[in-house]
């Protein structure tokens, strides 16, 4: 009797024991998964020359507008009147705007503000569209009805009309031009991650998590998110050209950032009177604007054929 009773605790110790293991494995097995998915999408980039070309382009002028009072060769703010609107030489490569400012040096610190326009009021546009996506696809109903008027109601308006509209009633601003476009650009973000999460809802597990008695706020920060942020990273690399020629516009029409802050499309209204004196003021920040957009939009182009299973098959 007690060797049956010795042999059945052998098995229950045996079977916990292959329980426990095969449990192992298949943890393993989602780890390696989930490390495979970046793994490939990093594989397919890297097989895309453009992609990588404007990977390079942006990580330059993300160094660029972190170091500019080391690579500037003068103060962009310092005036010298008696050498106003001077053509390129070796002292100043691009020449001087109308009160003797070096235009180089203006440059590179005005792609400090545009970076810090389109990642900054990206980041509140992800923050507030990823939340509002959320919350409409998860809960569904009449929440989802009333975010969806929301989106409906902010996408109907031209935006750059919409963003005049409101830099016009909070005034110009580095921060307010922050707080304006982030409040503007979030529809796009809130749209595809709601369409995200209305299919992520059907599946198993979220079904499974829903039924064991897991917390909405758990099932959002834990399960949602994760399988976002391929959507994350493609709308904010393809949203951040957006503010930036947003900026370039609004401060290009006196209502971005206020003077004598480096601006690109400041600089490009100021440099309008002074084309035929020195082209190279408008023609230099107009080439600056144009590569920047461009290199952000191609990579946003490439992250998504990468990031995408959609786009891979």
């Amino acid at each position: 009797m007690a060797l049956l009773t010795s042999d059945k605790n052998d098995k229950k110790v045996q079977e916990a024991e292959r329980v426990a293991r095969d449990a192992g494995q298949a943890a393993a097995a989602t780890k390696r998964s989930a490390e495979s998915y970046w793994a490939v999408s990093w594989r397919i980039f890297k097989k895309n020359k453009l992609g990588m070309v404007c990977l390079a382009i942006v990580t330059a002028l993300v160094f660029v507008a972190v170091f500019a009072p080391v690579i500037a060769p003068y103060d962009p703010y310092a005036q010298d009147l008696l050498n106003r609107l001077s053509k390129s030489s070796a002292e100043h490569l691009l020449g001087t705007d109308e009160l003797g400012r070096d235009i180089l040096s203006r440059i590179i610190y005005g792609c400090r503000i545009s970076l810090s326009v389109g990642v900054i009021s990206q980041a509140i546009a992800l923050l507030i569209g990823f939340f509002s996506g959320v919350v409409a696809g998860y809960f569904g109903g009449k929440v989802d009805a009333v975010i969806s008027f929301v989106i409906q109601v902010f996408s109907s308006f031209p935006f750059l009309l919409f963003a005049i509209v409101i830099m016009f009633v909070l005034g110009p601003g580095l921060i307010n031009l922050y707080v304006a476009l982030g409040l503007l650009m979030w529809t796009t973000t809130a749209r595809l991650v709601r369409g995200d999460v209305m299919r992520l809802k059907g599946s198993e597990y979220i079904q499974s998590c829903m039924l064991s008695g897991g917390s909405s706020w758990r099932i959002i920060t834990k399960h949602l998110l994760p399988n976002c942020v391929s959507t994350l990273i493609v709308t904010s690399t393809l949203g951040i050209p957006n503010a930036i020629m947003s900026e370039a516009s609004l401060s290009f029409l006196g209502l971005g950032v206020n003077p004598p802050t480096a601006s690109w499309g400041a600089m490009i209204s100021s440099s309008q009177a002074y084309i035929q004196v020195n082209p190279l003021y408008s023609i230099a920040t107009g080439i600056a604007i144009i590569i920047t957009v461009m290199a952000f939009n191609l990579l946003g182009d490439a992250l998504r054929d990468a990031l995408d299973p959609k786009m891979r098959s």
